[in-house]
C-alpha cells in the first residue's frame, strides 16, 4: 500500500507517518509538503534513511506537482493546510488557496489517478461554537473564522467528490491536539516557550473559552482508524474527555514548569472568538478506536518536552524573523 501524505512535514502529519510506518509494514508513504513556515523536516530526522517514505517538496496548489506525487500511490491522506485562526485573521487568502483550491486539486487528481480512498482531515471548528451539549456528524456546519471557513469548503467539496465523481472518500473532524514538535505559534508551546522565557503568557479575554484536547497520538489513531473502517462519504469526529477552560490550561502550564501565575496577561479578545467546542465521538469509538493517553500525564510530557528541546522552539521564536513578525501583528494593541 503506497500512500500519498501531504502535509506530512507538520505537526500531525509527520506524527502519522511515523506512528504509521512504526506499525505497519505494509505501507509505504510519499510525503508532499510545501514546506512552509510550519513545515518542518527536523520532525522527520528519524525517518532519514527508512526505504519506506519519500519527501517531495511542492505546493498541492500546482496540478502538476499533486500528479506527480500521485503517481503510483492507491491512498491519500490530505493533512496539508494552513492551520491557525490568528493568521487567517490578518490575511485570510492563503487559506482559501490551500485549504479549498488546493484540495480540488487533490481530489481532481485521485480520481483521475483513480485511489482506492482518500481522507480529508478536517477540523471541530467547522461546526462553530456551542454552549452546551455535544456536535454530532449529522449537524450543520456553522464555522465563525476564515481558517474554519476554509476547512469547511474543503470538508464539503470533499464529500461532493464523493456523490458526484464516486471517489471512496471520508472525513475526520478532529479536536484541539497537542504534543512534541508543535509550531510555537499554538497555544501549548507557545505558553510553554514564553514562560520558559519569563515572557508574559498572552491570555485572550477572560480565558473562559472551552477547549477539547487530544494526544497527537491518539488523533492519529483515529484518522488510521477512519482510514482503515470509515464509511464511504461520512464524517467522524475525533474527540477525547479531557475539556479544559483556557484559562485552566495556563494555569496547569505555569504549575509544571513552577512558575507564577503572575505571568498570564489578558489581552483583548480576538474578533469572533468561539466560546465553546465540543464533540461527540461515539461514531468513531463504534470502530473500535478510543483514546489511549491520559490527559495530565500527556500534558506534562508534552511541557517537559518543550523545557529539555530549547533548542528546537528557540530556532523560532528567538531566531525566525516570520514567527517575531507574526506575534507582533497578532498581538500588537491588545495588551
Amino acid at each position: 500500500m503506497k500512500v500519498l501524505v501531504t502535509g506530512g512535514a507538520g505537526f500531525i502529519g509527520s506524527a502519522l507517518i511515523k506512528l504509521w510506518l512504526r506499525e505497519d509494514p505494509r505501507v509505504s508513504v510519499v510525503n508532499l509538503d510545501k514546506l512552509t513556515y510550519a513545515g518542518d523536516l527536523r520532525r522527520l530526522e528519524s525517518l532519514k534513511n527508512n526505504p519506506r517514505h519519500q519527501f517531495i517538496q511542492g505546493d498541492i496548489c500546482s496540478a502538476e506537482v499533486v500528479e506527480k506525487a500521485m503517481e503510483g500511490c492507491t491512498h491519500v491522506v490530505h493533512l496539508a493546510a494552513e492551520t491557525h485562526v490568528d493568521r487567517s485573521l490578518l490575511d485570510g487568502k492563503a487559506f482559501f488557496d490551500t485549504n479549498l483550491y488546493g484540495t480540488y486539486q487533490l481530489l481532481d487528481a485521485a480520481c483521475r489517478k483513480r485511489v482506492k480512498r482518500l481522507v480529508f482531515v478536517s477540523t471541530d471548528e467547522v461546526y462553530g461554537s456551542r454552549e452546551r451539549g455535544f456536535f454530532k456528524e449529522g449537524d450543520a456546519l456553522n464555522p465563525s473564522s476564515p481558517y474554519s471557513v476554509s476547512k469547511a469548503a474543503g470538508d464539503l467539496l470533499t464529500r461532493s467528490y464523493v456523490h458526484t465523481h464516486g471517489l471512496d472518500a471520508v472525513v475526520t473532524r478532529g479536536a484541539n491536539t497537542f504534543g512534541s514538535h508543535q509550531y510555537p505559534e499554538k497555544v501549548i508551546p507557545l505558553f510553554v516557550s514564553r514562560a520558559l522565557s519569563d515572557q508574559p503568557l498572552p491570555l485572550y479575554g477572560d480565558g473562559g473559552q472551552v477547549r477539547n484536547w487530544i494526544h497527537v497520538e491518539d488523533h492519529c489513531r483515529g484518522i488510521l482508524r477512519v482510514f482503515e473502517k470509515g464509511k464511504k462519504g461520512e464524517a467522524y469526529n475525533i474527540s477525547s474527555p479531557h475539556y479544559l477552560k483556557n484559562l485552566d490550561l495556563t494555569r496547569r502550564i505555569l504549575k509544571i514548569l513552577g512558575k507564577s501565575e503572575s505571568l498570564i496577561q489578558k489581552v483583548k479578545d480576538r474578533a469572533g472568538h468561539d466560546r465553546r467546542y465540543a464533540l461527540n465521538s461515539d461514531k468513531l469509538q463504534k470502530l473500535g478506536w478510543k483514546t489511549r493517553s491520559s490527559f495530565d500525564q500527556a500534558l506534562e510530557e508534552t511541557v517537559r518536552w518543550y523545557q529539555n528541546n530549547e533548542s528546537w522552539w528557540r530556532a523560532i521564536t528567538d531566531r525566525s524573523e516570520h514567527f517575531k513578525n507574526y506575534y507582533e501583528k497578532a498581538y500588537a494593541g491588545k495588551q
